[in-house]
């Protein structure tokens, strides 16, 4: 079976062009060195919970979308030698206080994949 990283962050709507430049140079260098897919998306549908919701779950203010995006290995052990390669890619390299998002309030995690149709 697979393995996911997976992501939830909020983006300033304001920010979300240059957000989607980063994505698109960071998803690049995932499949450059062996991920299999990388997928971002702009929350559409996303309504504030009264108890947990994903805007509550990244402190999501009115002026942010909600961003939830993963990351598709072979495997675990696939995974930590691509994560490995890639941050030290020096496409990466940037300095984080100019980040498009507050990765203080980003979640993220790695998945073992068990249902894959």
């Amino acid at each position: 079976m697979s393995y996911a990283d997976g992501f939830v962050l909020a983006v300033p709507k304001a920010r979300l062009e240059e957000y989607k430049e980063m994505a698109r140079n960071a998803g690049a260098v995932w499949k450059d060195h062996g991920a299999l897919a990388y997928v971002e998306c702009i929350g559409d549908d996303t309504p504030y919970g009264e108890l947990t919701s994903f805007p509550r779950s990244v402190l999501a203010k009115e002026d942010e979308i909600v961003i939830f995006a993963w990351i598709v290995y072979e495997s675990r052990a696939a995974r930590d030698e691509i994560n490995k390669k890639v941050m030290a890619d020096p496409r990466l390299k940037g300095d984080p206080s100019t980040m498009p998002f507050d990765g203080k309030r980003m979640i993220y995690g790695g998945f073992e994949v068990f249902v894959e149709l």
